[in-house]
């Protein structure tokens, strides 16, 4: 059979239609593909000015740095005529972007979690997200510098499955979560848009093919390309509010120097701890009451509800700290014995475990709390930083104003 490629419209077999499509993304194909298209839009904008155009581009897309926002350009062009390339690009990505390959769990991992939760009785009460894929960091392909990525495709597996206004809206609405070189792509695409230029400056606006640790600003960088409200929240308990350690290197996210910090808004907003509460507060106590106020906050409907287990459909939260980032997925409060002080676990996903060994865990309810419990006493880091996710999606006026990427400063 004989297909048409949605790049290039050639007729090929049906049969060739993946390799031919990919080999667009390859170095040399692309320049060619750029030329030719830069000169045929020369040809039809009598209104644009073409003058050196560049040789040696290396990008998947032609919107290179001569059309990114702030760069320097050797190609003029009118907003319109960007627009539209841009948009050519999209849609090429769309159509050419892979799906993310995981291990799946029989049952669905937070099914196999609320089962465990539920069978440890006692005086705990835990509420956890409604679904969530288990996306592992691989050492053939991002082991040691991809656990950002893959907690994104764990954040996007979430809002897939149950956020339909965000699943038309996230990668096209093609309704799985792409892979990490994919991811890349939107990432330069979102840069492009005019989001984090500053962030993007550090990248030379080019991350595709690029190893190197992202953080929580690429992610709502990402997340907010596409109109979804994500939001930052800082913790910090160094002298200074800036992310820079005593040794100059960051901390966080490799962009989060860039980060236009803000007071914690008021009380009215009930998943966000107020600057008062915040001062009152002490250590990494302080994460932990925000991390179960934004599960049990009112916005949440609860989706399922037992004895000790709730599930709610708040997003999953991006987990950053220095050297690595996790999701969590949940929260778990034990309550005191005696007057004492309700203890509080974390419930994570860490992209450095084996999908394979946490199926196991949670399947025969042996050895799962070490895969997914975290303590407060296992936050010894000075500076956290979590991503969470507001329902519904921005109005093109918001997301002019989510350009510019800011978080919620809370010292302890």
């Amino acid at each position: 059979m004989i297909s048409s490629c949605p790049i290039c419209g050639h007729q090929v077999l049906t049969a060739e239609l993946e390799r031919h499509a990919n080999s667009h993304f390859e170095d040399d194909e692309v320049q060619r593909d750029m030329e030719l298209a830069q000169l045929a839009m020369a040809a039809e904008l009598s209104t644009s000015t073409v003058v050196d155009v560049h040789e040696h581009s290396k990008r998947p897309f032609p919107d290179d740095d001569y059309l990114s926002p702030g760069a320097s350009s050797s190609i003029i062009r009118g907003p319109s005529s960007y627009g539209k390339l841009l948009d050519e690009q999209i849609s090429c990505l769309v159509g050419a972007q892979v799906r993310s390959e995981i291990q799946r769990i029989e049952g669905g991992v937070m099914n196999l979690l609320r089962s465990c939760l539920e069978s440890e009785g006692g005086s705990s009460t835990s509420i956890i997200s409604g679904y969530v894929d288990h996306h592992q960091s691989l050492s053939s392909e991002d082991k040691g510098w991809g656990c950002g990525w893959r907690n994104i495709q764990m954040m996007s597996s979430h809002l897939l499955k149950q956020r339909a206004e965000t699943r038309e809206a996230l990668f096209g609405g093609c309704g799985f979560v792409p892979d990490i070189p994919s991811l890349q792509r939107w990432l330069e695409i979102a840069w492009d848009k005019g989001f984090d230029t500053l962030g993007a400056s550090h990248f030379d606006n080019k991350i595709y093919g690029v190893k190197k640790w992202i953080g929580t600003s690429e992610c709502v960088t990402l997340l907010r390309s596409f109109g979804v409200r994500a939001r930052i929240v800082d913790f910090d308990s160094t002298e200074s509010s800036s992310l820079q350690g005593k040794s100059g290197k960051r901390v966080c996210g490799p962009m989060d120097k860039y980060l236009v910090k803000t007071n914690p808004p008021p009380r009215s907003s009930p998943c966000e701890l107020s600057q008062e509460d915040a001062e009152n507060m002490r250590g990494q106590q302080v994460l932990v009451d925000w991390v179960w106020n934004y599960f049990s906050s009112k916005r949440a409907d609860m989706l399922h509800n037992s004895k000790n287990v709730i599930v709610s459909d708040k997003t999953p939260l991006y987990f950053q700290h220095q050297g690595h980032s996790r999701t969590i997925i949940g929260i778990q409060k034990q309550k005191g014995n005696r007057g004492s002080q309700d203890q509080y676990n974390l419930l994570v996903l860490d992209p450095g475990h084996r999908t394979a060994d946490l199926e196991t865990s949670l399947t025969t309810k042996k050895g799962w709390q070490r895969h997914l419990k975290r303590g407060v006493h296992t936050l010894r880091k000075p500076q956290y930083q979590l991503c969470y996710v507001e329902p519904g999606i921005a109005s093109s006026e918001e997301i002019e104003r989510l350009k510019t990427i800011d978080s919620i400063l809370i010292r302890f």
